[in-house]
C-alpha cells in the first residue's frame, strides 16, 4: 500500500474540520463556543453540518472536542462506551443528574472510561484552548445522545429544539419541527431513577488511568489500558493500549481488523513494507486490517501513543455489569 493510498486514512490535527452546531447546547451560554470533531465513524452529532473525516466502519467511533477556557459540555448520557483522553489542557469531568454526584480533574495524557448509563459533562478548566479525544462504542455509537431534561429545556429558551428523530432545529435559522415530528420527550422522573449516581470514590479508581502511571506500566510491553485484562478492566467493544518509547513496536505486526493510532506525546513513525509516515500529537491514523506495520518514535524526547482496536465484545452498557460484580 502506497503512502498516497494511506493518506485517506490519516487525519492531521491541523486539518480537523470542526462543527459549531453539533449538539443541542450550541446556543446555551457557557457551552456555545464548543468545537466538535468526528474523525472516524458517524459519531453522535445532531447536526447535518458535522463533517466526517473517515467513514470506514471500525466497530467504534473516534471524535474530539475542542473548547476554550471555562467552556463546558452539558450533561448527557450514552448507551455505549465513551472514553476520553486529554490531548491538550486541563479538564474537569463531572457526573450525575445535576452534575454533582462526583468529579475528577484530568491532565494531559490521562484517560477516563466513563461508566455507561450515567449523566456526564466536562469543562476546560485550563488557561488555553484545550482538546480531548474521544472513543465511542459501536459503529452507530448507541444511536445518539440522551440529554438531562434541564439541558433540553434550557436549549429551547435559546432557540434550539431537538426532534424525536434526533435532528436539531434552529429557530435562529428559521427552522421549525417538520410536520409529523414531535419534540424529543423529556425523561420522566421514573426513567431518571434508572441513572446511577456513583461517587468519585466509586468511579475514579476503576475508570481513570493517569498518564505517568501508564508510562511506567508500558515498559517493556504496551500497557493494556481498557480491555478484559486491562488496567481499567472493561469490555466495551474495543481495546485501548498505551505505547511508550520503551514499548514501541519495532517488528512488523498485523491484525485482522483496523488499528487506530493516536499520538499523545512526540512524533511516531508508522512503517509498512511499501512506505512510512510520521504522526504528531493530535493526528489520527487508521491502519488497514492485514497490513504489516511497525510503530516507533521518530525523534528523541517524550513519546506516548494510544492504540485502539475493536474486539468481538458487543458495544453496550458496562457500568451495571461491573457494579453488580462488586466493582462499585
Amino acid at each position: 500500500m502506497t503512502p498516497e493510498e494511506l493518506k485517506a486514512r490519516i487525519v492531521r490535527y491541523g486539518e480537523l474540520i470542526p462543527c459549531h452546531t453539533a449538539f443541542i447546547d450550541t446556543h446555551t451560554p457557557g457551552s456555545d463556543q464548543k468545537e466538535n470533531f468526528t474523525i472516524i465513524g458517524g459519531g453522535v452529532s445532531e447536526s447535518p453540518d458535522q463533517h466526517v473525516h473517515i467513514s470506514i466502519p471500525h466497530g467504534f467511533n473516534i471524535g474530539a472536542a475542542g473548547q476554550p477556557p471555562k467552556c463546558r459540555n452539558s450533561l448527557h448520557s450514552h448507551r455505549t462506551a465513551e472514553v476520553f483522553f486529554v490531548l491538550k489542557g486541563r479538564w474537569r469531568f463531572f457526573w450525575g443528574r445535576w452534575g454533582s454526584a462526583g468529579e475528577v480533574v484530568l491532565e494531559e495524557g490521562d484517560i477516563f472510561n466513563i461508566p455507561t448509563g450515567i449523566f456526564r459533562g466536562f469543562e476546560n478548566i485550563g488557561l488555553d484552548y484545550g482538546m480531548i479525544m474521544a472513543i465511542l462504542g459501536g459503529d452507530d455509537a448507541g444511536g445518539g445522545v440522551i440529554w438531562a431534561p434541564q439541558v433540553i429545556e434550557e436549549a429551547r429558551d435559546h432557540g434550539l429544539v431537538l426532534g424525536e428523530n434526533g435532528v436539531l432545529y434552529d429557530s435562529e435559522k428559521g427552522q421549525s419541527l417538520p410536520e409529523g415530528v414531535a419534540p424529543m420527550p423529556l425523561l420522566t422522573e421514573e426513567e431518571l431513577r434508572d441513572f446511577p449516581e456513583p461517587t468519585a470514590a466509586e468511579v475514579v479508581p476503576d475508570y481513570v488511568a493517569r498518564y505517568w502511571d501508564l508510562v511506567a506500566l508500558a515498559d517493556p510491553e504496551p500497557a493494556t489500558v481498557i480491555g478484559e485484562t486491562g488496567l481499567l478492566r472493561d469490555r466495551p467493544g474495543f481495546e485501548v493500549s498505551f505505547l511508550s518509547r520503551a514499548s514501541a513496536i519495532r517488528q512488523m505486526e498485523e491484525r485482522d481488523r483496523p488499528t487506530v493510532l493516536m499520538p499523545v506525546q512526540g512524533h511516531w513513525r508508522v512503517s509498512w513494507p511499501e512506505g512510512s509516515v510520521t504522526l504528531a500529537p493530535g493526528d489520527t491514523m487508521s491502519v488497514p486490517e492485514n497490513l504489516p506495520h511497525c510503530v516507533e518514535p521518530s525523534m528523541t524526547g517524550a513519546a506516548a501513543l494510544y492504540r485502539v482496536i475493536a474486539t468481538d465484545d458487543p458495544a453496550g452498557p458496562t457500568w451495571t455489569g461491573w457494579r453488580d460484580a462488586g466493582r462499585g
